[in-house]
C-alpha cells in the first residue's frame, strides 16, 4: 500500500520518541486507504518473558496506532484514550520487523472510535485493539508551552510503501 505522507515523532514518547533511549522509536505513515501504518522492531528491553514482547508495550503501540488514525485527516487535533480493549492473538517476538495499522471506525464531534492491529511478515494478526478517544484542546493535555514543538519532529526517510 502506498504511503501518502509521514507523521511526526515526539521527543520522549515511549512509542515514537526519538530521544527516548528505551523507546520503540516507531515511525508512522498516512496510507492511501486513509489508515495509519507503521513498520517497527521491538528490542529485548521490551520483553516480558524471554523472547516475547511485554503486553504493556503491545498495548501502548496499539493505542498509538489507533490514536494516530486521527492525524491522517486531522493532524492539528489531539485525542486522549477513553477506552482500550486489547486482544493478544499470538506471542510477539522482539528483534524482527513487524507492521501495524490503525484506522478510524467512527468519528462524532469530540469522540472517535478506532481499531488497530500488529502483524508479522506473513500478515498474521498478533495483537489487535478497539479504542475510544476524546478530542481535547492542547492546553488540557499539558501545561507545557512547548507541546507542539515536542510532538512535531519530522524524521525524513524513504518509505514509499508498506505491505499491510
Amino acid at each position: 500500500m502506498k504511503v501518502v505522507s509521514k507523521q511526526t515523532n515526539s521527543k520522549m514518547c515511549l512509542i515514537c520518541g526519538i530521544e527516548n533511549a528505551l523507546g520503540l522509536k516507531a515511525n508512522f505513515y498516512n496510507m492511501e486507504d486513509g489508515s495509519v501504518g507503521s513498520i517497527f522492531t521491538f528490542k529485548p528491553e521490551h520483553q516480558s518473558y524471554p523472547e516475547r514482547v511485554h503486553g504493556g508495550m503491545l498495548s501502548a503501540l496499539l493505542d498509538e496506532l489507533a490514536g494516530r488514525a486521527l492525524w491522517v485527516n486531522n493532524p492539528e487535533l489531539l485525542g486522549v484514550t477513553a477506552t482500550l480493549e486489547v486482544k493478544f492473538r499470538k506471542p510477539v517476538p522482539y528483534g524482527v520487523k513487524l507492521m501495524g495499522q490503525g484506522k478510524i471506525t467512527k468519528h462524532t464531534g469530540r469522540l472517535f472510535n478506532a481499531e488497530a492491529k500488529i502483524c508479522n511478515k506473513n500478515k498474521e494478526i498478533l495483537a489487535e485493539c478497539v479504542a475510544t478517544y476524546v478530542i481535547v484542546p492542547n492546553e488540557q493535555i499539558t501545561s507545557n508551552n512547548n507541546l507542539v514543538e515536542d510532538i512535531s519532529i519530522l524524521v525524513e526517510d524513504n518509505i514509499k510503501e508498506i505491505d499491510l
